[in-house]
């Protein structure tokens, strides 16, 4: 029988458990904006009916969306995914 314990009964104090949820909730936004980015990346490395201007606008959307999952991070997000989405989209359309 599998029973889902709750933090009092794993032996975490109340303050410990809302840290535990969030995060959870943290990772899940994590996993999430991963998806995402991997799928935008996808889509523009594949479709070959996409033009560049519709990647641009798709970059532009995953950075909004990203930037509303996390506000404060848009530094991490420019370092982290914007140089992956620019050398793709240059690789993909061949431009300088």
């Amino acid at each position: 029988m599998n029973v889902e314990r709750t933090g009092r009964e794993q032996g975490f104090p109340l303050g410990d458990q809302d840290a535990v949820r969030e995060r959870e909730e943290e990772a899940r936004k994590i996993r999430r904006l991963q998806m995402m980015m991997s799928m935008v990346m996808s889509v523009i490395g594949q479709d070959p009916k996409l033009t560049v201007e519709e990647a641009s606008e798709m970059a532009a959307g995953a950075k909004r969306a990203a930037l509303a999952m996390f506000p404060d991070k848009e530094l991490a997000y420019d370092l982290l995914y914007k140089p992956r989405l620019q050398r793709l989209i240059r690789e993909r359309f061949r431009l300088q």
